[in-house]
């Protein structure tokens, strides 16, 4: 049987992939008491990584599909932290959201919105986080966004 959780992201058309593995020397979550902090997500579609700088090749709407990307891989990998069973999500603390735009770009939350949307669709008022939307000069693999959080679980 399904959980509450999983019924919203099928309702919603989402399936999760498989929490994907660390591609360096770190871990892809560490849990502290009931917190659990998920390292930064890229973003990732059929076709691979998403990837452009904001503001030049990539326009707001893509790099917000990308950012929503980055929530589901966040939320893939806080499947794996629950063992399985997102219904252990108390409510989303925190997401840090980072934008590979140009200097004059001035849309970041904007962007981030992507993922924080997600949190809202996917675990309702549990979802209602802080946040930080911060532009950088580049990112890993030139993507688009790079998402990181932190998580309650019971």
């Amino acid at each position: 049987m399904t959980g509450k959780i999983d019924a919203k992201l099928e309702s919603l058309g989402i399936t999760l992939p498989e929490a994907s593995a660390p591609a360096a020397n770190y871990v892809p979550f560490v849990q502290t008491g009931d917190l659990v902090f998920i390292s930064g997500q890229l973003p990732a579609s059929p076709d691979g990584l998403m990837k452009g700088k904001v503001g030049a090749e990539v326009d707001v709407e893509t790099a917000k599909n990308a950012a929503r990307h980055c929530g589901i891989a966040l939320i893939a990998q806080l499947k794996a932290a629950c063992g399985g069973d997102l219904d252990l999500v108390v409510r989303v603390v925190k997401l840090t959201g980072f934008v590979n735009a140009v200097p004059e770009f001035e849309q970041h939350p904007a962007v981030v919105n992507g993922a924080s949307d997600l949190m809202a669709d996917v675990f309702g008022a549990k979802g209602a986080h802080s946040r930080a939307a911060v532009g950088s000069g580049s990112l890993p693999f030139n993507v688009q966004v790079e998402v990181e959080g932190v998580f309650q679980i019971a």
